[in-house]
């Protein structure tokens, strides 16, 4: 029973640590996210400046895959070389044992000041920023707290003889610590919440000193797996940097066991404390590996580029580009990941229209077919981006987040709208006009392609104001609906004026013709309501109902 108490204590511990260290990312992320991705494209071009900032970074998100997230995207999309993108990585690492070494030491103390600071923070200041710093005040706190309940939870262990017989097995098996220390980070996804428990296990005698630096090469291998397997078989882009640190770990492993016995020699001849010693050497192996490989980058760039050549193989449209899974841990990047992904839809739904167009000008029905399949990319990229986005933590967004993830999935829904509008309606009512034979007149048939084209226009206009968020450009698209609307009332009139004159070819062209005034009314409202609606709502510009209430 003891036993199992003991379990739970050490469990609940090391949950408090990831907890902490997840609130402290997100809290960072939420007051400084796009200051931090500044820094880092500003400095991205420079590879010594970049190393810094990736230490710096990394020190303020307590998370070295959040700070390589950002360079691995930025290089995947081109922005930046794959150089200076690694020199972030060996920054990262540093920064990650940097933080390892400052919580190595006993600072439990701090522990109830921090998260009475940030308690107060949260609740006294009710500004975003506040709220912002709180947690991150709380986060240290817990973070501290947590190691200091693991402590204590341990030292039950250091007496136990089963588990000082299993764990001793470690030292006879070193390829076994070694592989334990990379399967832990890689599960937990924390490097620094690892080398914590390693060194607070060392420090209590559970396991032997030797044994505990094998796992510390370990953690440090593990926690390269996961960008690695998060990247996944999207662009090849994405997967050079995160097998380029790998490399890194796999080499820097490799010498240190190799020299193990010298290593242990000199942390054991500095008299300090096992735990603080393993603290030195995760800082230490870290800096060693940054300052070795700083020098040949370039070449091993070229390497990682040769091993992962960029995709030769025809992209399916309806394939998502830009929605990268391994960024979900830093909603700054992906959503904007999400943004680029919706800009698609606007293209695809702009082929579509053009292809309409043309269709109805040449009465073309294998165009028509062909326009119509294009709505099979607007329905899987929509699926793809409402998946991605149903992904997000609810914890990890700001408010702006927040707000920045409702505009996306209302721009991609209403733009696959308008896409099944033109695919279930306008374009069979214009195959049903050319299996008829129903010719328009000169005056309609202008008419159609001059608003064809309007489509066309708005649909370029509602893409550039999703990105732009330009309200006087909102005003502009919204007017759009009147213009839609007159179109309607004319071809309206103009059906009930051939109606008189009794059923006629004329009387029956002009019913398709209005039928598709009035699709393309549908689709125009729904272009609206992608882009500017949403602007001009938070604007207040809109009314809720267009009835006037009782007391008006």
């Amino acid at each position: 029973m003891e036993s199992f108490v003991a379990t739970l204590a050490i469990a609940g511990a090391i949950a408090l640590l990831l907890w902490g260290a997840h609130m402290v990312q997100s809290g960072v992320q939420r007051a400084f996210g796009p200051r931090l991705r500044a820094v880092l494209t500003g400095t991205l071009r420079n590879r010594f400046a970049a190393l810094l900032a990736g230490i710096g970074v990394t020190t303020l998100l307590q998370s070295s895959t959040a700070t390589a997230l950002m360079a691995t995207n930025f290089t995947a999309a081109g922005l930046v070389e794959l150089v200076p993108a690694m020199a972030v990585m060996l920054g990262a690492n540093i920064g990650t044992a940097l933080i390892v070494t400052v919580l190595s030491f006993n600072v439990v103390v701090l522990s109830a000041p921090l998260i009475a600071g940030g308690v107060l923070l949260f609740r006294l200041d009710r500004s975003a920023m506040s709220h912002d710093l709180g947690r991150v005040l709380i986060g240290l706190g817990l973070m501290l707290l947590a190691l200091h309940q693991l402590l204590e939870a341990l030292e039950p262990m250091a007496s136990s003889a089963e588990v000082v017989a299993l764990l001793g097995l470690l030292g006879a098996m070193p390829l076994l610590a070694v592989l334990l220390g990379a399967l832990a980070s890689w599960a937990v996804h924390s490097s620094v919440a690892v080398v914590l428990l390693i060194i607070s296990l060392a420090s209590h005698g559970v396991v032997g000193f030797e044994s505990a630096l094998l796992l510390v090469l370990g953690a440090n291998l593990g926690t390269a797996l996961n960008p690695l397997f998060e990247a996944g078989d999207g662009d090849p882009a994405a997967r050079r940097l995160p097998l380029a640190n790998l490399f890194n770990r796999l080499v820097g492993v490799a010498i240190a066991w190799v020299a193990l016995a010298p290593i242990v020699t000199l942390l054991r001849g500095t008299g300090l404390g096992e735990g603080t010693s393993l603290a030195l050497f995760h800082l230490g192996f870290n800096i060693v590996m940054a300052l070795l490989a700083l020098p040949f980058l370039r070449q091993i760039a070229a390497l990682m580029t040769r091993l992962v050549p960029d995709r030769e193989d025809t992209a399916d449209p309806a394939r998502p580009i830009y929605l990268d899974h391994a960024a979900l841990e830093t909603p700054m990047m992906a959503l904007g990941g999400a943004q680029r992904e919706a800009l698609r839809l606007a293209d695809a739904l702009e082929a579509m229209l053009t292809g309409a167009r043309d269709a109805l000008v040449r009465h073309d029905r294998r165009l028509v077919a062909e326009t119509r399949a294009m709505d099979d990319t607007l329905d899987g990229l929509n699926t793809a981006i409402k998946r991605y986005l149903a992904l997000f933590d609810e914890d990890d967004l700001s408010d702006e987040d927040r707000q920045k993830l409702h505009q996306i999935m209302v721009f991609s829904m209403n733009m696959e709208q308008a896409g099944d509008v033109l695919d279930r309606n306008l374009l069979p009512h214009a195959t049903k006009r050319f299996k008829r034979g129903l010719l328009p007149d000169a005056d309609s048939e202008v008419e159609l392609v001059a608003m064809m084209d309007r489509l066309i226009a708005n649909t370029r206009m509602a893409a550039s104001l999703f990105v732009t968020e330009d309200a006087n450009v909102a005003r502009i698209l919204a007017a759009e609906k009147v213009v839609f609307r007159r179109a309607e009332q004319n071809g309206t009139t103009r059906h009930f004026s051939h109606m008189r004159d009794g059923f006629s070819a004329a009387s029956q062209s002009s019913a398709l013709h209005l039928d598709l005034m009035r699709d393309m009314k549908l689709v125009n409202s729904f272009i609206v309501a992608a882009a500017a609606y949403p602007l001009l709502d938070k604007a207040g510009e809109l009314l809720e109902s267009r009835l006037a209430s009782s007391a008006e």
